[in-house]
This record gives C-alpha cells, structure tokens and sequence, in this order.
C-alpha cells in the first residue's frame, strides 16, 4: 500500500466465503489468522486489543452481512517462534518496555539491522519492532500502520533522568523523535544483544527472553472485517 492509496474493500460475501467470528486480544486475532489463512475475521476485541485501537474497533466488534470493509492486516512473524506462540499483530518488544522504563533499568549492548543495514548499534535499553500504532492505550509509533507491509523500528538509548519525561508523553506520540530514540523502518529486523538474553514481548504477552531474535513482516495475512 503506497501513501495515500484507499486501505480496504467492500465486502460482499459470496459462495465458499469463511466468516470466522474471534474474540480477544491481538494475540487470539494474530492465531487466528495464521491457523485459517484467508479467512475473514470477524473480530469482537477485548478491552487490551491495540489493533482494535488502531482500526476504530469496539467492543462487540462489526455487525454481520454486507455493507461493510474488509482490511488486509499485517502479522509480524518471529525467529525463533519462542514458546510456539505463533506471530504478532501488533508489536514485538524486546528488552524493557518503553512505558515500563524506569531509571534503574541499565543499557545493554545491542546491534539492530533494518532490511540488512545496520541503524542501531551501542547500548540501549528496548528495541520495538512494530506494525500497529498503540502499545497498551500509548501511541508508541505514531507512524505506524497495521496494513502498509512494513515495520517500525525505535531503538531506546534514552539516559536514566529523561526516562520519566518520555513515559509521560507516550499518550499522544509526542516521544518522537528524540535524539536517542532512533527510528526506521523496513519489513525486516534483526536484533542481537552482545550479552546474554532479554524479555520478548508480543503483543502485550511475555514469549521468554532471546540473545538474537528476527522479526519480519508478513503483508496483509490478517483478513479482518470493519
């Protein structure tokens, strides 16, 4: 999807169309689509859904027939598969989370590759590797859209006194830039810590700690039905 271009279609069910209702988080959106691929998702999002967020979602989700869109949703798919929990819909965390940033929290030497060049590379905190927008309410990635086939990519350097000031404008997006977050994006990222492992978040759930961990995307897997 380039900029600018309209994102979704009519939907007009026709004969062999799957309808698959799904209720829950990112994550239960996230299996759903890979386990029935080509299925449209009928999503009914749980209060912690960020795609929902993103996509203007509510609870008790679309209304059933005709009439409405149909959006073409990337997942972000993970290796290694820590703990088998599949791919993300919204966001992959790696290290400390930003609205969980404390002064305490110590850099760690960590080399970050975008589509195989590097743009991070030195001690940081958190790497985020995204296709949505929002990170439990925040707008973590202001830039991010759930279906352009692309990731964000924000590298956290930030020292132990600005940690504070960051979380609090994490609501309205206004963290970025800042000259120790870098930023970019691509459709794949690898991240390496040069000491040992860190926590692994996907979509808002724990998958374990990892040293070297690839995220990439997989455009428009996720069928979902506005």
């Amino acid at each position: 999807m380039r900029p600018g271009e309209p994102w979704g279609e009519p939907f007009a069910p026709g004969p062999g169309a799957r309808v698959v209702d799904v209720a829950g988080d990112d994550a239960d959106l996230a299996a759903a689509a890979a386990g029935d691929p080509g299925a449209v998702l009928r999503f009914d999002p749980a209060p912690a859904s960020d795609l929902a967020r993103a996509l203007g979602l509510g609870p008790g989700g679309p209304p059933s027939g005709p009439g409405r869109t149909l959006v073409a949703c990337d997942l972000l798919d993970l290796e290694p598969d820590l703990g088998d929990g599949g791919p993300a819909a919204n966001a992959v965390v790696l290290g400390v989370a930003p609205d969980r940033l404390r002064p305490w929290h110590r850099l760690r030497p960590v080399t970050v590759e975008v589509d195989g060049r590097v743009v991070g590379e030195g001690r940081a905190t958190t790497v985020v590797v995204a296709s949505g927008q929002f990170l439990r309410g925040a707008d973590l990635v202001p830039r991010g859209h759930p279906g352009d086939g692309r990731i964000e990519v924000q590298v956290y350097a930030l020292r132990p006194g600005e940690r504070g000031a960051m979380r609090t404008r994490l609501a309205g997006g206004d963290h970025v830039p800042h000259p120790r977050i870098t930023q970019a994006s691509g459709r794949r990222a690898v991240v390496r810590w040069a000491r040992g492992e860190e926590p692994v978040e996907a979509d808002g759930h724990p998958r374990g700690r990892a040293g070297e961990i690839t995220v990439a995307v997989r455009p428009g897997a996720a069928r979902v039905l506005l």
